[in-house]
Formats: structure tokens, C-alpha cells, sequence
């Protein structure tokens, strides 16, 4: 389909049809084809033409302006393995050079030993995922209760939990990630714990990073909220708005949390670190000490990414957890608030529309996105179940969007009426099977 568009929202990934004027005005020979490269959209910004036409059936439409830009930034940034302690100017220069093509004689680089390992059917994998998640509520639960109780954190008991998050990210690194976001509210405080694990390592192995520094990374995430168990029960579990003396000592939780670590003496400076540092910002405004900039690590960059996700795609008693594809776009939104090539990767990890969001496919019908492609981030297998032509459900039927030949593709993730928390209610029961997903929603 052709579509006319300003040039200023031209986006890398778009299929380039047609630019308005004479040829004379623009500085390409050929107007056909996939901007692809980011000095290709900027010369064509530059030129003066105002108005061009693109082709929505072979390449990006302009439905999901934000999403596009996240695409973008995943295709131009470079971001290199990075070693036991990275500095963040690596991250600022891999976000404005685009990555050298080796030469063509250069075999391809080994995956990181992280990757190497045998993969599993994700619907197998979920159903190990739960158990991980029902023994992981029992540490982190323990954990917390030793903690309210003032005694020393034992931070190697959770090795053995970190182990197998570990393991099963290995596997299938959507399995847990994704089961982990369906918590019970009542788990919330524990459950968050786990999944910020399990987000770690997916973040820390997308990195390249060896098994070593992604158990590491695991650890910090399972640590993060330790400040939360000796935070007053009646504010952590207040079901409605904070008050502002409420909130303030909620924002104690790091320093309280990095405090009990350090008596403890069990645990890395990467663990306290993200443990202190989790709700810093890059522009640095976050607290609780304002760190910016080169002063936050590679770690705690990681920490604030995954510690968000979660939170703002969780059910809570007082508000409804966003559609994972809206929680990666309003977070691509939010300036000065992460690293901007960590965000890069941590989409690269669970994908533009991680499992179990709501699409909205070319067809006129609506999908939940059932299991990543490795290969391309905006081509998922997604479970059809609803026609929007005669706004009747259908009988859910598999596609996989990559497969060679497949004409429907996604244009935009489905926006629920505002006001319409019980639409498309039951989306989980398309993507997790009904035991595995009461086990998920049992509470402690």
C-alpha cells in the first residue's frame, strides 16, 4: 500500500517508494528502496524535498511512530561485549556509529558462551519456567522475612535459584521473562524480585556477557529490592496512591537495602551497586543520589531498565499492567531516562512486541504475540483470534509472520479503548496453557 508521508517522518526500516519534485532535487539516482542506513534518511532530510511516498507492504509503516524509532536505534547502535567493568562512553559512542561490515573473507564472530546451548520449545520451557517461579516466590519470600526479622542476608542460599533462572533463559529466553509478568498481586513484592532476575540475565547474555558475569547480573536483579523488606508494611502494600511523606520513605528502600547487603558482607560491589543505584537516571534525576551520567555502571544502567519493565507491565491492586509493546514504547519515550543503547539491547532481548502483546496485523485481525523470532524483531509467531471487519472473535490459529510467502504482517500494537480494562480480558489463555497459568496465579 502507498502512503504519503512528510519526509521529516521518514524512519529507518521504511520501504522508500517515491520522493516528491524532480529527481534533480534529491540526492539519490535510484527512489525505490529500504532506508537502511542512517546517513541515507539524513541526506534525504537534508534535501528539501518536503513530501514522499512510501510502500507499507514492504517495508515499516508509520502506525507506531515511537516503535519505529526504537527499531531504528536497535539497527544503528553497535554495542560491544562488554568487560567486567564497561565505561559508560562506550555507550555513548555506540550510539551515534553505526557498526563497521567486517571484510568479506572474515568469518563470522563465535556466539559468546552464553549462547551455545540447546534451546527448548517454549511451550516446554513455560511449563518449567513455572516451577522455577512457585520455588523462586519461596526463596525471595525467606529471603525478605530474614530480613524484616534483622538478620544478616544470606545472599549464597539464592545461588542455587539464580542457577536455574539462569539455565532456563539459556534455553528459551522468553519463556520465564514473559511467564514471570503474570504474578499474583499479592506475590508482587517477591515475584518482581524474580523476574528482574531473569530480565538481567536475558539483558546480560543479549551483551554477550559469559556465564560468570550473567549469573552475576542475576543476582543483582533477584537483590535489587532487599531495602523493601524493612520498608513499613502498611506503606509497601498500600493499595492506592502514595502520600508525599509515604513516598518518601519508600525512596529510602536503596540506601536501606545497600546498607543490609554491606553488613552482610555475602554479596559483590556489582550487587550493591545496582541494589543503590537501580532508580538513578542518566540525566540524573532519579534518586537517591542524583548519579548521571559516566557515574553510573553498566550494571546499574541494566538494573533501572529492568526493574521499570516490570513494574509498569505488572497488575497491581491499584492499576492494571501496560501491553508489553506499549511498556517498550512509552519506555523509548522517556528522555534522559535510560541508557539509550542498553534500552537497544534490552529490545533486542524480548523483542519490539514481546510475548504475549496485542497486535494489530495487516489482515484487519488482532494476534497475541506467542514466541520471538531470533532472526527479525518485528516478525513473531503471533496466535490470530479476533476479526476487526466483523468485530467477531475467530478461532485462534497459529502464524508465523517469517515464515517465507506469509502475507500478513503486524502494523501497530492493538490500543484498548480507554476505559476498557476487561477487553480481550483472558489475552494470557492464548499464549500459556491453563495450568501453567493457575500455577502463575496462585498466591502464596
Amino acid at each position: 500500500m502507498l502512503k504519503k508521508i512528510p519526509v521529516k517522518d521518514l524512519q529507518l526500516g521504511m520501504h522508500l517508494h517515491k520522493l516528491e519534485g524532480s529527481w534533480l532535487s534529491h540526492p539519490f539516482w535510484r527512489a525505490k528502496f529500504v532506508l537502511a542506513e542512517p546517513a541515507d534518511l539524513q541526506k534525504i532530510r537534508d534535501c528539501g524535498v518536503v513530501d514522499c511516498w512510501i510502500d507499507t507492504a514492504r517495508g515499516l509503516d508509520v502506525a507506531a511512530p515511537v516503535v519505529t524509532a526504537v527499531l531504528a536505534t536497535v539497527a544503528a547502535v553497535a554495542l560491544p561485549a562488554l568487560p567486567e567493568v564497561a565505561s559508560a562512553s562506550a555507550f555513548t559512542t555506540a550510539t551515534t556509529t553505526a557498526p563497521e561490515s567486517p571484510p568479506p573473507s572474515a568469518a563470522p564472530p563465535s556466539p559468546p558462551r552464553a549462547a551455545q546451548r540447546k534451546s527448548r520449545p517454549m511451550a516446554d520451557e513455560l511449563k518449567k519456567a513455572a516451577a522455577i517461579c512457585q520455588g523462586g516466590r519461596e526463596v525471595v519470600l525467606a529471603m525478605f522475612a530474614e530480613a524484616r526479622m534483622g538478620r544478616a542476608v544470606q545472599a549464597e542460599r539464592c545461588l542455587p535459584l539464580v542457577e536455574d533462572i539462569s539455565a532456563s533463559v539459556a534455553r528459551n529466553p522468553g519463556a520465564l521473562v514473559s511467564l514471570a509478568r503474570l504474578k499474583s498481586t499479592d506475590d508482587y513484592s517477591f515475584m518482581h524480585s524474580v523476574a528482574v532476575c531473569a530480565l538481567m540475565v536475558a539483558l546480560s547474555r543479549q551483551l554477550g556477557r559469559s556465564d560468570d558475569e550473567c549469573r552475576e547480573a542475576g543476582i543483582a536483579g533477584l537483590m535489587h529490592d532487599i531495602g523493601k523488606a524493612v520498608m513499613p508494611l502498611a506503606v509497601l502494600n498500600k493499595p492506592g496512591k502514595l502520600t508525599d511523606d509515604e513516598f518518601a520513605t519508600i525512596k529510602t528502600h536503596p540506601e536501606r537495602g545497600h546498607a543490609l547487603l554491606q553488613d552482610a558482607g555475602s554479596v559483590s560491589a556489582h550487587t550493591l551497586d545496582v541494589v543503590l543505584h537501580h532508580h538513578e537516571r542518566i540525566d540524573g534525576c532519579g534518586y537517591p543520589h542524583r548519579v548521571s551520567g559516566d557515574a553510573l555502571s553498566v550494571y546499574a544502567r541494566m538494573g533501572a531498565i529492568c526493574d521499570v519493565y516490570d513494574a509498569i507491565t505488572s497488575n497491581r491492586p491499584y492499576k492494571t499492567g501496560w501491553d508489553p509493546a506499549e511498556s517498550i514504547e512509552r519506555m523509548s519515550a522517556w528522555q534522559g531516562h535510560f541508557d539509550p543503547a542498553m534500552l537497544a539491547a534490552f529490545v533486542r532481548s524480548l523483542g519490539i512486541y514481546p510475548t504475549g502483546s496485542l497486535v494489530r496485523l495487516e489482515s484487519q485481525k488482532l494476534a497475541v504475540v506467542v514466541e520471538q523470532n531470533p532472526q527479525t524483531l518485528v516478525a513473531p509467531l503471533v496466535k490470530v483470534f479476533y476479526s476487526l471487519r466483523s468485530q467477531m472473535p475467530i478461532t485462534p490459529v497459529l502464524l508465523d509472520l517469517s515464515r517465507p510467502g506469509c502475507s500478513d504482517r503486524i502494523v501497530a500494537r492493538h490500543e484498548r479503548k480507554e476505559g476498557s480494562a476487561g477487553e480481550f480480558a483472558r489475552l494470557d489463555d492464548l499464549w500459556v496453557d491453563p495450568d501453567t497459568l493457575r500455577r502463575m496465579r496462585q498466591p502464596a
